[in-house]
């Protein structure tokens, strides 16, 4: 099995550089978007399809941390899987200053978008590489992969478990 030079990479007959760039622009204005309409929602995004849709604890949570942290939370989110998709709709809904938001979403498309493109890329390289030297070894790395996330999906899926009686207690107690 011949492996491309890797360094001479290609998406769509474009370069590399050149689809993470596209994918950095791209994601900035999706976060524009997202501000503007939770900032037009307000209140609503807990009622919107979207809102039911995250659930209001959530919201509620990210609220936290936007109000805590500020714009560094919307730097912040973007390494954060789960919050990466909520915030900007929650600090267009709290009215984060537009200013720091704006520099925000742009340093963490500027850092995250390249740090993950070509970090997977490099990952699927490896693999590859190593899937030519040693299909057996490729496959085991395949396996071990699965099962440390399906190990961490378990653990989580434990812990939330384990939290739900006690916010159940509290509700009644209220």
């Amino acid at each position: 099995m011949r492996i491309p030079d890797p360094t001479a990479a290609s998406v769509f007959g474009l370069p590399l550089w050149l689809v993470v760039a596209v994918g950095a622009v791209a994601l900035f204005g999706a976060f524009q978007v997202y501000y503007w309409i939770g900032r037009r929602l307000g209140d609503a995004l807990y009622r919107s399809r979207m809102g039911r849709r995250i659930g209001r604890e959530r919201i509620e949570r990210v609220e936290g941390v936007v109000r805590r942290w500020g714009a560094l939370a919307v730097y912040g989110c973007f390494w954060v899987p789960g919050l990466r998709h909520t915030l900007p709709w929650v600090a267009g809904a709290l009215r984060v200053d537009y200013r720091w938001y704006l520099v925000a979403s742009a340093l963490g498309c500027l850092t995250w978008v390249p740090v993950t493109s070509f970090g997977l890329y490099s990952l699927l390289w490896a693999w590859l590489s190593l899937a030519a030297r040693s299909p057996a070894l490729a496959a085991a790395a395949v396996l071990a992969a699965a099962v440390g996330v399906a190990l961490l999906l378990r653990r989580r899926r434990n812990r939330r478990g384990a939290r739900a009686p006690e916010a159940v207690r509290s509700c009644r107690d209220a």
